[in-house]
């Protein structure tokens, strides 16, 4: 008798399971994409050559929007007034050995058109997360390192690109 029961059991459960999944998408949970951009070609300037935020924003702009190196040939200009990763003691021992870091990811950025137009005035993003250390775990304390500012400055592009999805370029002052 038992038996029969989780026979019969087993079939309701995989139902359920498989309503519960088709109702999934309808309560609009989706997959975060890059926003839908009013421009086609934009130029980054302001940025060092190696930025690896100026590149993470390349990367994430190139289904929809052309980069281009020239302003001139851009509907949109975005400056980099400042860029830049931080890294600082936040505690230590009295022998003096590091116990806790903060690691900053910061952007200044401004939007404008080629002509000079204010898009976006003048906007800093800054994100901070702190991470206990240990000289003991010194490599994998930067592995860890790298992975918060990867992940920080993935944060501040999606900030920047649902910005940049808020301006119209056409738009008269």
């Amino acid at each position: 008798m038992s038996g029969l029961r989780a026979s019969t059991s087993f079939p309701r459960r995989t139902l359920l399971a498989l309503g519960l999944a088709t109702t999934l998408p309808g309560c609009g949970f989706a997959l975060r994409q890059t926003p839908a951009l009013p421009f086609k070609r934009m130029a980054l300037a302001g940025f060092d050559a190696r930025s690896p935020l100026a590149a993470e924003l390349r990367e994430r702009l190139a289904p929809g929007v052309q980069v281009v190196d020239v302003p001139g040939q851009a509907e949109v200009v975005l400056q980099a007034l400042l860029d830049k990763r931080e890294r600082s003691v936040v505690a230590s021992t009295a022998a003096g050995q590091v116990r806790e870091l903060q690691l900053r990811v910061r952007l200044e950025f401004q939007l404008t058109s080629p002509g000079g137009r204010m898009l976006i005035a003048p906007t800093e993003l800054l994100l901070r997360r702190d991470m206990s250390y240990s000289e003991t775990a010194a490599l994998g304390k930067a592995q860890e390192e790298a992975e918060l500012f990867a992940a920080m400055q993935g944060d501040i592009v999606q900030q920047v690109l649902r910005r940049l999805a808020q301006v119209n370029p056409a738009a008269r002052p």
